[in-house]
């Protein structure tokens, strides 16, 4: 499904390669026949501003974004299992997954980063991509939400996979549970979690083996880890805007 290679590259970190793409990202959802109108319509001005605004502007505003604190953090198992064990075993069960359906990953992000994940449903069946999107609806709510009143124009990419979803979220329940979080991209906040996650680690004579921070696993310098794409075929040349809500 071509839609689901544009909203991956929507909520990639922006890169002159995904300015040139806009063209091709354009065409990609004008052919669409899943997404509303309305929703392509927000699709398309999302792209306009991701391909046409200053490249330097957009990365900043990127990892903003999705980089500091992890409210709206792109990798979707640290929202339902935090930096539980749990977390790894539903990590190596995606890996597994991806590899049975001929995804190799020889990249460094991990199997369950949005974009990637969204790169591996677009070559399956739709009745397959549905089922995964239902899976995860209620992570697309709540982050679609939590960018929306961050005034964010990634909110668009969210609120389109909710509606492919095919599920629909109560607007005013969730406006109202992000209104009364607690903000975790502050710098307060990041400095808390910072002194939080400082770990010693002693050994049973109880001597120190030193110490490090465990900052869970807050992604890259983006520019340094290749993204992996299944096909270039289709976003050799074209890029994404951003938009208003639903």
């Amino acid at each position: 499904m071509q839609l689901l290679k544009v909203l991956a590259r929507v909520l990639e970190y922006p890169t002159e390669e995904l300015q040139q793409s806009k063209d091709a990202l354009v065409a990609a959802v004008l052919e669409d026949s899943r997404l509303p109108r309305q929703n392509k319509e927000q699709l398309l001005t999302c792209i306009d501003r991701l391909c046409d605004g200053d490249l330097m502007d957009l990365q900043e505003a990127y990892v903003g974004t999705f980089d500091r604190g992890r409210a709206t953090s792109l990798l979707l198992f640290e929202h339902v299992h935090g930096e539980s064990r749990d977390r790894g075993q539903a990590m190596v069960d995606l890996m597994e997954q991806y590899r049975a359906n001929g995804l190799e990953i020889d990249a460094k992000e991990l199997p369950d980063y949005l974009p990637l994940f969204l790169e591996y449903l677009s070559t399956r069946p739709w009745e397959e991509i549905l089922n995964w999107l239902e899976d995860i609806h209620h992570i697309l709510g709540l982050l679609g939400e939590r960018l929306y009143q961050r005034e964010s124009l990634y909110h668009v990419a969210m609120d389109s996979l909710l509606v492919l979803s095919g599920r629909k979220a109560d607007r005013q329940e969730l406006a109202q549970l992000v209104a009364s979080e607690e903000r975790d991209d502050t710098p307060e906040a990041l400095d808390k979690v910072w002194e939080e996650e400082m770990v010693k680690f002693v050994d049973d004579q109880g001597s120190s083996c030193g110490t490090g921070g465990v900052v869970g696993q807050r992604r890259r310098e983006l520019e340094q880890t290749q993204t992996i794409h299944l096909s270039d075929q289709l976003m050799t040349d074209a890029t994404p805007r951003p938009a208003g809500r639903a």
